[in-house]
């Protein structure tokens, strides 16, 4: 790809065409969630509170344990990876960080196993880059507010007796699910929903890198259809444009289609009472009919 920037070179080979050609199909398939992921806290935008306090945190080469809460699709989980990323370099993600789906394993097993597991191991490698490495690892619970009370309670004892060596990050979507216990022994990070001109922003930026074609309103449909979860915005327009293909247009209906909204007359009818008002000026109006007649 680099030589065809370049202009001349000699002809790629089939061989080469082959391996290019499966590389660019991959690489369409990548989620455009993750395509798209902040790579860096700098990167993390609308969140300007938050962004602040970590790049002081991660410039002391220090992290408290961190409890991040707010509505779906605002950045937590890009945020904790983008700040493990800042932190520890690439090379050293797969060591020092482990991320789970609490709402997956939501059971006292999981803090038993994997999470007291990995807290005890030692610390190993080095940054490739040359830049301090901090001593501790970092185990990301996500969606923590859907563990039981009993596993928490385990996950309490487990921050105390690995505070040394360990930080903790919990992200959920309601804070008061989280016992006190555990909101206590966290610096604690409110996300707020992201405005409806940031939404559109970035999902025009997106849309226009991968060459995608939209209607009017197709994106007013996406940020109504996700209802404030960019997120999702993001799923249904890549879902938008698998299913029109290239050099094709992305209207508001197809949006709505696939985000299996219901037509206004529709939930109109789904409603008892508009429904029954709709049905008595229905039978007024040919009441009025027949007596005319």
């Amino acid at each position: 790809m680099q030589a065809f920037l370049r202009g001349g070179g000699k002809e790629p080979s089939s061989s080469e065409t082959e391996t290019s050609t499966s590389a660019g199909h991959k690489q369409r398939h990548v989620p455009w969630v993750e395509k798209y992921r902040p790579r860096t806290v700098d990167d993390v935008a609308h969140q300007d509170e938050v962004v602040a306090v970590l790049k002081n945190i991660i410039a002391g080469g220090d992290l408290p344990n961190l409890l991040f809460y707010g509505p779906p699709g605002t950045g937590k989980t890009s945020t904790i990876l983008a700040a493990a990323r800042d932190l520890f370099g690439s090379s050293l993600l797969s060591n020092r960080v482990l991320e789970l789906n609490a709402s997956d394993d939501r059971g006292i097993a999981v803090v038993r196993d994997r999470v007291k597991g990995f807290a005890q191991q030692a610390l190993c490698g080095s940054r490739q880059d040359g830049r301090p490495t901090p001593p501790f690892k970092l185990i990301i619970l996500d969606e923590a507010d859907s563990m039981t009370q009993p596993a928490q309670a385990a996950l309490r004892r487990t921050m105390e007796r690995q505070a040394r060596s360990t930080r903790f990050c919990l992200i959920c979507n309601y804070i008061s699910r989280i016992i006190e216990p555990l909101t206590s022994r966290c610096s604690k990070f409110r996300f707020r929903p992201l405005p409806e001109a940031a939404q559109h922003a970035r999902l025009e930026e997106i849309a226009n890198g991968e060459g995608l074609a939209l209607a009017e309103g197709a994106i007013s449909e996406l940020v109504a259809s996700a209802a404030g979860d960019l997120r999702r915005a993001v799923t249904l327009l890549q879902g938008a444009n698998r299913l029109v293909g290239h050099n094709q247009l992305v209207t508001a209906t197809l949006i709505r289609d696939i985000a299996g909204q219901r037509p206004g007359v529709v939930a109109c009818a789904c409603n008892p009472v508009t429904w029954r008002l709709g049905l008595e000026d229905r039978l007024k109006t040919g009441a009025l009919h027949w007596a005319t007649l």
